[in-house]
């Protein structure tokens, strides 16, 4: 008889799977009831690490080619659909019918491949060329922010995240996620797959816990330049006062809202747009 072997689930952050610094971990079970697996309780301190590991990569996700992004994009699509019915599995987890969850993954796989698409594309749209009254050329290009925050909703735990991520990476940014707080293992699973694409380690770091021990240190934290969350009007609050001193953007999703991430409006050139900053270049003529 064989001894059956209880999966481990760690953190994907800086491209390595850690547990958290704290030693901590909460059970997840399946919707039967049966234990599952202990999942990692993230702390500040772990947030802190994944603010440095994105830092790192940040600068050569940025520098890398539109073209060669949407490929790495692409390819991480190629990845979900070939688990897709282990990151089904997962997402039942918390009760979610079959046809909902193989739904919710056909769904997750078709926004990345959007966002590929996107990858060489958003630059034509949000950038251009500036009529001036003088002998210069006049652009205005799209940059990425640099490190960016990702608190999640804890309903549609894939398609959700990856809708709030995907917008972010594309544009160049790298970016620290906080997965869905009552179902986090689909963000496990999906960090298995980051590890094995060609995503270079850091550009997304995954972290799983409780919001209340780690909001705080996403609103001040000096070196998160924006903070995408779905949050309660309480949190929002707390987002807000926090990242005033830094003068952090800010994206909310309202948490007390029914959000249907399925939905046109949650994907596209727009939301590319809230991450990234625009930097106008003048030009002598002739020069």
């Amino acid at each position: 008889m064989n001894l059956k072997i209880t999966k481990t689930p760690k953190c994907y952050v800086g491209g390595a799977f850690i547990r958290s610094e704290s030693g901590k971990v909460a059970p997840i079970t399946a919707a039967s009831g049966a234990f599952y697996a202990n999942v990692p309780q993230c702390s500040r301190k772990d947030l802190r690490n994944a603010v440095e590991a994105a830092a790192k990569a940040g600068a050569g996700w940025a520098k890398r080619s539109p073209y060669n992004r949407a490929q790495i994009l692409y390819r991480l699509a190629e990845m979900l659909e070939a688990r897709s019915a282990e990151m089904a599995s997962a997402l039942m987890l918390d009760g979610t019918s079959a046809a909902d969850a193989k739904a919710e993954v056909a769904a997750s796989i078709d926004r990345v491949v959007h966002y590929a698409g996107w990858a060489d594309k958003y630059e034509q749209v949000l950038g251009s060329v500036n009529p001036v009254a003088s002998s210069h050329f006049n652009f205005t290009v799209s940059e990425p922010m640099g490190v960016v925050g990702v608190i999640a909703s804890d309903k549609s735990a894939l398609l959700g995240l990856l809708s709030m991520i995907l917008p972010v990476i594309t544009a160049g940014n790298s970016v620290i996620a906080l997965a869905s707080e009552t179902a986090p293992y689909p963000a496990i699973l999906l960090g298995e797959m980051l590890a094995t694409s060609d995503l270079p380690g850091g550009v997304v770091n995954l972290l799983t816990g409780q919001r209340k021990d780690v909001l705080a240190t996403f609103a001040t934290h000096a070196h998160i330049r924006a903070l995408s969350a779905v949050a309660t009007k309480a949190e929002r609050t707390e987002i807000q006062i926090g990242g005033a001193e830094s003068v952090k953007r800010l994206k909310f999703f309202n948490a007390e809202d029914a959000i249907d991430w399925t939905a046109d409006r949650q994907q596209g050139v727009y939301e590319i747009r809230a991450f990234i900053e625009s930097k106008t270049v003048w030009h002598p003529i002739g020069a």
